[in-house]
């Protein structure tokens, strides 16, 4: 059944409202769940989903992530499977950046129309967290006799503003409004009777229908929609879709997040380490790059309502509430409160350790006597001893040195230092 459906995963976007841990990667590459990355969410679905052509479109910032997905997705010579990035290129016939969504799908049509026996392609967005099983999509489309199907998501008049909005009637797509500011349209594309019908426990507050941004289509069909001038699927070629074409609606009521700001991702990464996280990486089957690391040690710590992944070392530390990456060192008297640390991408060695001390650096990891609170630190970040990272004056946005603050949170980019003893 998904033998003959290829699925575009779009990732091309500069991630501004990610900065800084968008700085040296693109958003797909962005770690996540202190061993993941963004990208393998929505290859893993696929894959579980028996989907295993899969092309990963994106233009900024792409070193970190051809690495990962080198490193990381490989089929056997026996399988016709591949995971493959196509950034953006010069040619004869485009000599520009990606201008929107559906503009970087067009330019790379040569790349999957001619992939053998395609005739259905899957488009997914590089930033979601969630699991989904896409041959159920598949049957509803077929069941539905659809040209496209759209999946699209209850949510709450306040979400509503924020998305793509749709109405749907007898099953197929009647309106699509991208976030609708105004109440009196908001007011018209209430479907409230039809989401209770669907899920009769759901919130009472959920009347709309948000686009997720995952489209399944016919080949056909993408292709004649693909033939103008258009650059958003959003914006314009799913509006342009409905009056022309055959659009389905496929409800899912799952837990679902787009993690495209600094605060969405601070939030998602926590729910990973509470007891019953909403999206549970134990019982999702997301892959990522295998690495042979020791066990984490701990002495004389404390750990509460934390993620720790392997590699870590630490000494007379408290954790709570806190995602703690691979290769992760925090040192004597340190705590770590509400926040992610991402960890290292090595060890260092005591020889590296004294070059540090003549360079008058921290070694890589969180110095003793340091408190971090509210904050995410960023892969090889060098945290000093006896630091306050706290933000205890509620500053809302700041560029620092070596720091950022979005949203409240502070941001240790990937390599930065903080010397001993500052307090932010």
């Amino acid at each position: 059944m998904m033998e003959n459906t290829i699925c575009l995963i779009l990732g091309g976007g500069q991630g501004s409202r990610l900065f800084p841990l968008t700085k040296d990667r693109s958003k797909p590459a962005v770690p996540i769940g202190g061993k993941f990355r963004l990208i393998d969410i929505p290859i893993s679905n696929s894959i579980n989903s028996e989907i295993f052509k899969i092309l990963i479109l994106t233009q900024f910032n792409s070193a970190s992530l051809n690495q990962h997905i080198n490193q990381t997705y490989r089929f056997d010579s026996f399988h016709e499977g591949f995971v493959d990035i196509l950034a953006a290129e010069q040619s004869m016939e485009n000599t520009g950046w990606y201008q929107g969504t559906a503009d970087a799908v067009r330019k790379n049509i040569k790349h999957f129309s001619s992939v053998k026996n395609v005739k259905h392609v899957l488009i997914l967005s590089g930033d979601q967290i969630y699991t989904m099983d896409f041959r159920e999509m598949f049957r509803h489309h077929e069941k539905a006799g659809a040209d496209l199907t759209v999946s699209v998501l209850p949510c709450t008049k306040a979400d509503a503003k924020g998305f793509g909005i749709v109405k749907m009637t007898n099953g197929l797509i009647s309106e699509f409004v991208e976030k609708p500011k105004e109440d009196g349209l908001l007011e018209s594309l209430k479907t409230t009777s039809f989401i209770r019908e669907t899920f009769p426990e759901i919130d009472p507050g959920k009347e709309w229908l948000a686009s997720m941004g995952i489209y399944l289509f016919n080949i056909e069909t993408l292709l004649d929609l693909l033939d103008s001038e258009h650059t958003d699927f959003g914006k314009e070629v799913i509006p342009t879709a409905i009056h022309t074409k055959r659009v389905a609606g496929y409800l899912f009521d799952s837990y679902w997040e787009d993690v495209g700001t600094i605060h969405s991702f601070w939030r998602a990464n926590l729910d990973f380490a509470v007891k019953d996280p909403q999206f549970d990486f134990y019982l999702s089957q997301i892959y990522t790059h295998s690495r042979y690391l020791p066990s984490s040690r701990f002495t004389q710590c404390s750990v509460d309502g934390s993620l720790v992944c392997d590699g870590t070392i630490m000494h007379n530390t408290r954790l709570k509430r806190t995602v703690i990456g691979i290769r992760s060192i925090a040192r004597n008297g340190s705590e770590i409160t509400d926040s992610i640390v991402m960890g290292a991408d090595f060890y260092e060695s005591k020889a590296d350790r004294e070059e540090n001390l003549k360079k008058g650096i921290p070694d890589v990891g969180i110095g003793e006597g340091t408190i971090i609170r509210k904050a995410i630190i960023d892969k090889n970040a060098r945290i000093g001893k006896n630091c306050s990272l706290a933000n205890a004056k509620n500053v809302d946005h700041f560029d620092g040195e070596n720091y950022f603050i979005r949203d409240g949170i502070i941001v240790v980019p990937k390599g930065g230092v903080i010397p001993d003893g500052t307090v932010i």
